[in-house]
């Protein structure tokens, strides 16, 4: 069993109830995720995680450098690659693969699930959310007694602007 999966089966659920989260907070997660790893909750870590929950969908690594020196924040490239590490290892967001040139991470922890379109042709992203795709998840699940934890749907097309451009 994955150490991800671990940290996640033993977050603790709350009975809902107005103002109660289902699940304790992230940052209580990833401290615990270090302690298990003999790794402190340092300032540099925390400002990354605060950096990493700020983002919108998908974020490159270098993008996420970018925006943490823009605000002012001194953090080297190496602490936020070894961050994202752990943070990916206590589940708390995925990375994800369109193509050997590059990876995108996204925070899964209390988010909605996005899917995506890819064009092959410009490397354009484009995320989306489905129920009809959940809706059909959920059905083949339970069709094989599978409970879904979470899911990717990605589809490698050309965009229609693409299409349109002559070389």
């Amino acid at each position: 069993m994955s150490s991800r999966s671990r940290i996640l089966n033993e977050v603790p659920r709350v009975a809902e109830a107005a103002g109660v989260l289902p699940y304790e907070p992230v940052c209580a997660v990833f401290r615990r995720y270090l302690k298990g790893q003999k790794q402190k909750f340092t300032p540099e870590r925390a400002m990354i995680l605060d950096g990493v929950l700020r983002q919108e969908g998908l974020f490159e690594p270098e993008e996420l450098v970018a925006r943490l020196k823009q605000s002012g924040n001194r953090v080297s490239r190496a602490t936020v690659y070894r961050t994202l590490a752990h943070l990916l290892e206590a589940g708390i967001v995925k990375q994800v693969f369109f193509d050997n040139r590059r990876s995108y991470y996204e925070v899964i922890v209390g988010r909605q699930v996005h899917d995506y379109l890819v064009c092959v042709e410009t490397g354009k992203v484009i995320e989306f959310v489905s129920e009809k795709l959940k809706a059909l998840r959920d059905e083949i699940c339970a069709e094989h007694g599978f409970e879904p934890l979470s899911h990717r749907f990605q589809v490698f097309g050309v965009s229609k602007a693409r299409q349109k451009s002559p070389e």
